[in-house]
């Protein structure tokens, strides 16, 4: 196998610490919960409770409890108009705060793909019943993509600008990217960053009529994969001068070291299967970090258990690592979309922090075309220093960011 080394640049702008990280899933409301399923190898994927699915092939979805919402924002003058989305990124910035409530960001970058959609779903609706919603405002109000975000960073007293990033799947991805690059300019020193989505009824349809979710179990990169599910759930990191975050006695995480992007412009809805996408952001993101291959010890693919985007983004690994463990957690979750790449990237600071390898469940069989060496099932102890999180989305949007733990 072809190996890349980035030994010839060097690291260049100031260094990167995530500072303090908070999220929600199907996996459970917080880090600690969701560390304790990732060690449990959770399934979380249970039969859909937002909408009817009658009418669909695939009938599952990775979903937040209702009941880990019920207390977020209940005591806002604003409480009953909160949309889903916006309760879950209100959840994932209280976890974030109470690590680190002195954290001031100055720009806030958000990745999402579905915003309010399904406040617009129930407008058109109404609107279709009644033929008059002059008394439903507050649905249009909430459907844009920024407005769960505005919502929730005004319930903690931020004012810091707010940019949102809609890129198909590579959403969150490209969110924490963009927000690296911010700081390690040094133009910001404090950035938050993360992704949200909640189920949304046509999304979910939409996904659905294109047959390339499932109503068999999610198995990424098993041979007899047959497609995907959705899920659902939002997650932000503080991001900081490492500098700055080191003088004022922060706690650190981990570092963000490097972040790669590319685009296939192959298909609207398949990838090249060649891998090229995914190969050139995986190599811009070591290349950037100024590390080899060899380095990075676990991989949290993208791995949606669509056969074309496995066996493109199988194949991309395969020629540029040797051997190490790739695990899709999307298998336990389903998958998120804007969502997706900011809760992956929190797998993996839990990974490297825990020094686990969060397994790939419902793996059965090996595919002959993909020679990856999989986590297969169970999670299990192991040394990581480096790990890379993979986000590639419809239209070739693809996105890589590396982490790295740094020594006590």
């Amino acid at each position: 196998m072809a190996t890349f080394n980035g030994s010839s640049g060097k690291r260049c702008g100031s260094r990167v610490a995530i500072v303090a990280a908070g999220v929600i899933s199907p996996l459970g409301r917080g880090m600690d919960d969701t560390l304790a399923s990732l060690r449990a190898n959770k399934d979380c994927v249970s039969p859909v409770t937002q909408f009817e699915v009658a009418n669909c092939r695939c009938k599952t979805a990775g979903q937040v409890p209702d009941q880990q919402l019920l207390d977020v924002g209940s005591n806002g003058k604003k409480s009953g108009r909160l949309h889903r989305s916006t309760r879950m990124m209100m959840a994932a910035l209280e976890e974030l705060f109470q690590q680190e409530p002195d954290f001031k960001p100055e720009l806030t970058v958000i990745g999402t793909t579905s915003g309010g959609m399904s406040f617009g779903e129930n407008y058109y609706r109404g609107l279709h019943r009644h033929r008059s919603q002059r008394h439903s405002p507050g649905w249009l109000a909430s459907y844009p993509p920024q407005k769960p975000v505005l919502d929730a960073q005004e319930a903690f007293g931020i004012s810091a600008p707010c940019q949102i990033i809609a890129n198909a799947c590579a959403s969150g991805t490209n969110a924490i990217g963009h927000a690296f690059e911010c700081v390690r300019s040094g133009k910001y020193q404090r950035v938050l960053a993360g992704g949200y989505d909640a189920i949304s009824e046509l999304v979910f349809v939409g996904f659905d009529s294109l047959q390339a979710s499932t109503p068999e179990k999610c198995r990424p990169f098993d041979r007899d994969r047959s497609g995907m599910v959705l899920g659902e759930g939002a997650a932000v990191l503080a991001l900081e001068n490492l500098e700055s975050a080191r003088a004022r006695g922060a706690q650190i995480l981990g570092e963000i070291i490097g972040y790669g992007i590319s685009t296939d412009n192959h298909h609207l809805t398949q990838p090249d299967p060649s891998g090229s996408g995914p190969r050139r952001a995986m190599e811009k993101a070591l290349k950037e970090a100024d590390i080899s291959a060899e380095q990075v010890g676990y991989i949290n693919a993208h791995g949606t258990a669509t056969p074309f985007n496995d066996a493109a983004e199988g194949k991309a690994i395969a020629e540029l690592f040797n051997d190490v463990p790739v695990s899709s957690t999307k298998s336990m979750i389903g998958h998120s979309l804007g969502a997706a790449g900011a809760i992956e990237a929190i797998v993996c600071l839990l990974a490297l922090q825990a020094q686990i390898l969060p397994s790939n469940i419902n793996f059965r069989n090996s595919d002959q075309d993909l020679d990856l060496k999989i986590v297969a099932n169970k999670a299990r102890e192991a040394k990581i220093d480096i790990a890379l999180s993979n986000s590639f989305g419809f239209g070739g949007t693809n996105a890589s960011i590396l982490i790295q733990r740094l020594a006590a």
